[in-house]
């Protein structure tokens, strides 16, 4: 069995979150929550952008390489957070990462990943391309690939933000989150027990939405301000499985709402995101967002981004 295909045979459950969340515990952060009120509304924000990457990303990495079989080396592919995630838990762990990322990754993202130790390669305009060229490295020196999204290890840790939302803030009766492979989303629906999630995406990132369309992940086109960390094009096989078994409810932003989304949460709350982790709020803004109690996660703070004047 290759690196690709050998994590993705069995989709994660409510108990294999717990079991993260028991497993990273020792290295990633139990990020806040802050409850507030915006244009009189309650709101809860999951602050995941404190994580100690900068981004959620941490949590699905060292689960995968403290639960998986034991390796001194990963190789991955990223379009940023996750390698950051990969590699920074590599160095916690006393381990070595490569890091695939396409060239245009941000230098919000790439400055802080070349800090971490890793070896950094850098190859074609997208996700899809530096992940093809990782996965061949992978194969032919025999070393374990870790996915960015699709590895039940990964989703488990991801959803370890949903169980500390439901232990943090019990009377939030729904948690929004951005898509893009889907892992956040699927771990997310295993953790916040009985909440209604809702899978925000870009209009220009569609991977969700089109994989319900079509009953399975197909490909769809990447354009938008957010995909560099929102560009898988395609779905996960792994989180669709959970998302076909544990729906969530799928709503869509578009760039300009995303835009204005992280000027608000900078003018509002002094919060500065990358534009991905302003879409659940995007969605919130724009009235997509169902319950009384809502709890957006914001996901990464991973960008070289500067408020309006």
């Amino acid at each position: 069995m290759s690196p690709e295909t050998a994590p993705t045979a069995l989709a994660p459950t409510a108990t294999d979150v717990r079991a993260a969340a028991e497993r990273i515990a020792p290295y990633a952060r139990h990020t806040p929550v802050l409850h507030t009120r915006i244009d009189g509304r309650p709101l809860t924000l999951k602050l995941e952008h404190l994580q100690l990457t900068g981004a959620f990303k941490l949590r699905g990495a060292l689960n995968a390489m403290l639960g998986g079989p034991e390796s001194d080396h990963v190789i991955t592919a990223s379009g940023g957070n996750h390698g950051l995630g990969v590699a920074t838990a590599a160095r916690l762990l006393g381990k070595h990462a490569t890091v695939y990322v396409p060239e245009t990754v941000p230098e919000a993202k790439a400055e802080p990943l070349s800090r971490t130790g890793a070896r950094i390669v850098r190859v074609g305009e997208h996700y899809a391309v530096a992940a093809e060229a990782a996965r061949d490295h992978a194969e032919r020196e025999n070393v374990r690939y870790l996915h960015a999204f699709d590895d039940p290890l990964v989703v488990a840790g991801q959803g370890t933000i949903g169980l500390e939302v439901a232990t943090q803030a019990p009377e939030c009766d729904t948690v929004v989150v951005a898509v893009g492979g889907g892992g956040l989303a699927a771990g997310t629906r295993l953790g916040a027990g009985p909440r209604q999630v809702v899978g925000a995406e870009p209009e220009g990132c569609q991977s969700l939405h089109a994989a319900l369309s079509h009953d399975r992940p197909v490909q769809t086109p990447v354009d938008s301000v957010a995909s560099s960390a929102l560009g898988a094009a395609t779905l996960g096989e792994v989180p669709f499985q959970v998302l076909r078994e544990h729906p969530v409810t799928p709503t869509l932003v578009d760039d300009a709402e995303i835009v204005h989304a992280q000027q608000r949460l900078w003018a509002d709350l002094r919060i500065a995101t990358e534009p991905a982790a302003a879409v659940p709020f995007a969605a919130w803004l724009a009235g997509r967002v169902p319950g009384d109690r809502p709890c957006l996660v914001v996901c990464g703070a991973n960008a070289d981004w500067r408020p309006a004047d």
